[in-house]
């Protein structure tokens, strides 16, 4: 019988984000951000549970990463389309960085996870731009 996980939040990234970018798209400079958000719009998933985060992208889906939360050294926030969405970067122990693209309710989202890292890890992390 294995442990069970609580989720917090499972979804895809924010609509915001397609939108704004199919918009720059006709602009045809802005082109490869069109294609990267449909790209994340249709196999980007994100899953954050009580004991880890979970992404899925890459082409078709089939890169997967899953980070326990003892691993995270630091969280930072950026906040994007005028504060509905966000992109977070964990940085983990190591060094190594998975970023999260247009996360919907990104400060719930920080907050929840900001709240099972170590007390050394929730000093070092933060928003960008925030007051501190």
């Amino acid at each position: 019988m294995g442990i069970r996980e609580e989720v917090y939040y499972e979804g895809g990234p924010h609509i915001g984000d397609l939108i704004i970018n199919i918009l720059l798209g006709f602009t045809v400079i802005c082109l490869p951000l069109t294609i990267a958000a449909i790209v994340r719009a249709l196999w980007l998933r994100y899953r954050i549970t009580d004991r880890r985060v979970s992404v899925i992208g890459g082409w078709m889906g089939r890169d997967r990463s899953d980070i326990i939360y003892s691993e995270i050294a630091k969280i930072v926030t950026v906040p994007r389309g005028l504060g509905g969405w966000g992109d977070m970067v964990i940085t983990l122990k190591d060094g190594s960085r998975l970023e999260l693209r247009a996360v919907p309710k990104f400060r719930e989202v920080y907050s929840y996870i900001n709240e099972h890292l170590s007390p050394r890890a929730q000093q070092a992390s933060g928003s960008l731009g925030s007051q501190g």
